[in-house]
Parts: C-alpha cells; sequence; structure tokens
C-alpha cells in the first residue's frame, strides 16, 4: 500500500495532519505493508507579500479579515495542534520560502530519511521558531538526521532536486490539488485535511479490504 503525502511546512494543518495520520498507522493492522511517501507542495509565503509581517497579519490578508479575527483564529489552531501533542509557537514564526527544504527532502528520500527530517522541519518551523528558509538551519538538521552534508551540497546545485520538487507540484495539478495537507492511498483514496485518526484509519482500512 502506498500513501502519498502532499504538505508544505508553512501550512499548520500540515504537520498536524501528519501526526493524525501517524497515529491512525500505528493502529492499522497491515502497518508493515506501508510505504508513505512525501511529495512536495509549495503554499509561496514568502517574499514583499509577507515582509515585516507577523502571521496574524499575513493571514488577515490573504482572508481579507481582521487582525484580531485572524488571531483568534490562529489561537483556535495553536489549541488544536495541542490536542496531538505539537505545541505552536506562533509568536516565533518566520515566513520564508519552503522551496530549499522541499529540494532537502528529495534528497533525504533517496537516503530513507525523509520521514524522520520532514518531522524535524515541521517541529523546527512551528515550535522552535526556525527560519524554514534558511540554508545553514536547514543542512543542520540535515546533518543530525544523518545525512552527507557535502554529497547533499553538491545535489542542491544542480538541477536535479529542483526538477523533482517542480514534478511533484505538476503531479499535484494534474489531481486537482489546490489544498494540503493532501494523502492519496493506491492512488485511488483520497482524504484532504488533518481529519482525525479514526478518519485516516477507516480510510486505511477500506483502501486495503479494496485492494485484495
Amino acid at each position: 500500500m502506498i500513501i502519498e503525502i502532499w504538505s508544505d511546512f508553512v501550512c499548520p494543518f500540515c504537520y498536524m495532519g501528519k501526526t493524525k495520520f501517524e497515529m491512525a498507522l500505528n493502529k492499522f493492522e497491515h502497518k508493515d505493508e506501508v510505504e508513505v511517501v512525501y511529495r512536495s507542495f509549495e503554499l509561496n509565503m514568502s517574499g514583499e507579500s509577507v515582509k515585516g509581517k507577523d502571521i496574524h497579519q499575513v493571514i488577515a490578508d490573504k482572508y481579507h479579515i481582521s487582525y484580531e479575527d485572524a488571531r483568534n483564529n490562529n489561537d483556535m489552531i495553536v489549541k488544536a495542534a495541542a490536542e496531538v501533542g505539537l505545541h505552536y509557537r506562533f509568536d516565533l514564526l518566520k515566513l520564508n520560502s519552503t522551496e530549499l527544504a522541499h529540494e532537502i527532502i528529495q534528497y533525504a528520500k533517496t537516503k530513507g530519511k525523509a520521514n524522520e527530517l520532514v518531522n524535524r522541519f515541521f517541529r523546527g518551523y512551528f515550535e522552535e521558531g526556525m527560519d524554514i528558509g534558511d540554508r545553514e538551519a536547514l543542512l543542520k538538521l540535515a546533518e543530525e538526521a544523518g545525512l552527507d552534508i557535502p554529497d547533499l551540497t553538491i545535489h542542491l546545485s544542480g538541477d536535479q532536486l529542483k526538477s523533482e520538487v517542480k514534478k511533484e507540484e505538476e503531479m499535484a495539478g494534474k489531481l486537482n490539488i489546490n489544498a494540503v495537507p493532501y494523502f492519496l492511498i493506491n492512488n485511488w483514496y483520497a482524504v484532504s485535511g488533518a481529519q482525525n485518526p479514526d478518519t485516516f484509519l477507516h480510510a486505511l482500512q477500506e483502501a486495503y479490504e479494496s485492494e485484495k
């Protein structure tokens, strides 16, 4: 069973969704038959449109709501994350391009380190105030995950990793994925959003039974 997950590192629901999915996967009796593949999706929360603004102002501008409403909505997200053991620090968020982070994950896939590093990037950004676009910070976490940094640096200087990111984003476009997280089981059963663990577990069981 192959499960593809499209997500972005500046998406709070992606981190929550991944966590809830993993809670369900741990209860799935055929867990050992599951292969999880992480796919790139960039929300582009960077550039002049967010420069000098905190996350509440960015959300207020994006959805045309008041700053106070944006802050209240974000407070609810923080509480929802806490319910699954995540400790979001929206006061520390540093919005930036996630392009480099996705390229590093593409490399990590080839080394069997993607899951570990995806989790570490999420935690660094949402819980530790890491700048998700900072090359030095990302490489430090990649090194901690056991990646060969000189070899990774060589690959980052080329076009292959960028090409893989673009390819996966094009896949998302063909599947009409316009919001993340998005979970695709065996290329046909889709679950969108940070659903409850029971919803993910039901999806896993139904997809497994249908493939028998």
